[in-house]
């Protein structure tokens, strides 16, 4: 997926009006998947009209993949603040967990939405999504690890692109386990029922894990 997915039009409006029309798409497919969303109904929340949703947007899929792209975007400038910075490995996997806390919970409609892509059946649709979706985090672990490899903080022995795979793997967990009802409970399950009372204890955990797992 790349490139632009709406109208020079939806540019020219308002910051803000841009802004609802995006997280109001973002909460309806998040509740109600690509295929049962409603355009009509994305429209009447954003406070516009159905016909000035069709100046924006070509389609509910070109609306689908703006709102997706959006959240590409953000994902891409928090992740290239924290590599851009000198930390060690440990230090920038600190600040991501601590941002992925924040994040889930502040922009929980778009980590749903996340949640819901996974399962979406319409393999056309993955297709253009997942890749750039999934080559922003990827590109930023491996380097990440390649780097801490370098300054000898790593072992030289890992590949930089599975270790990346299993990071990234848990970080998506975490995403969801603070955002998804499902996985919320799951959390609850696994380690109790005050466990989003405890978030600076899960950094101390998560960061010892992947201490113990790369040095």
């Amino acid at each position: 997926m790349s490139g632009q997915f709406h109208k020079d039009t939806f540019d020219r409006i308002p910051a803000e009006k841009r802004e609802r029309v995006i997280a109001t798409a973002v909460r309806e497919f998040a509740n109600r998947g690509f295929d049962n969303a409603n355009i009509n109904t994305i429209a009447e929340q954003a406070g516009i009209s159905v016909g000035s949703m069709y100046k924006y947007f070509d389609s509910k899929e070109s609306l689908f993949l703006t709102a997706i792209h959006y959240g590409i975007q953000t994902l891409d400038a928090v992740l290239s603040d924290v590599l851009a910075s000198t930390d060690g490995l440990l230090e920038k996997a600190e600040r991501i967990v601590r941002m992925i806390q924040k994040h889930s919970r502040e922009q929980r409609d778009l980590i749903r939405l996340y949640n819901e892509i996974t399962s979406e059946s319409n393999s056309e649709l993955v297709r253009k999504i997942s890749r750039e979706m999934e080559e922003v985090s990827s590109n930023a672990y491996s380097r990440l690890i390649s780097e801490a490899q370098t300054r000898g903080e790593v072992r030289r022995d890992l590949d930089p692109h599975l270790y990346a795979y299993f990071i990234d793997s848990l970080f998506m967990s975490m995403q969801f386990s603070y955002a998804c009802e499902y996985y919320q409970e799951r959390f609850r399950i696994y380690v109790g029922e005050d466990i989003f009372e405890r978030d600076e204890w899960v950094v101390r955990q998560f960061i010892g894990f992947l201490k113990a797992a790369l040095t």
